[in-house]
């Protein structure tokens, strides 16, 4: 079983019984509130995490992610939520500008 820590949401650790979920649909299935403006379908980055550790152990980069990386909208050390599965230990954070207001981060 994986762990995704989530650094700037107090430290939320999560675990992953599921490799072959999306990261997003973990979080929902957590429950907790990210951000998503396309519903998870690859079309936007505001599902898009930072990510500080474990990059190695994502799941392959996807088309959509390429899209963005080539226009300058997703950096190599960010993922789509909706697009990557998480296959180890990770550890992420929310980018600023796509935090919700209702939630406190650290």
């Amino acid at each position: 079983m994986s762990t995704i820590l989530i650094a700037n949401w107090k430290n939320k650790t999560l675990s992953v019984n599921d490799p072959n979920v999306s990261l997003l649909r973990l979080f929902q299935n957590h429950r907790l509130d990210w951000m998503h403006a396309c519903g998870g379908k690859g079309r936007c980055t505001t599902c898009k995490v930072i990510v500080l550790e474990g990059m190695e152990n994502f799941s392959q980069v996807t088309p959509a992610e390429n899209r963005y990386r080539a226009m300058g909208a997703l950096q190599s050390n960010e993922r789509l939520s909706c697009q990557v599965r998480v296959l180890g230990d990770v550890t992420v954070e929310v980018p600023e500008e796509y935090k919700l207001p209702h939630i406190t981060y650290s």
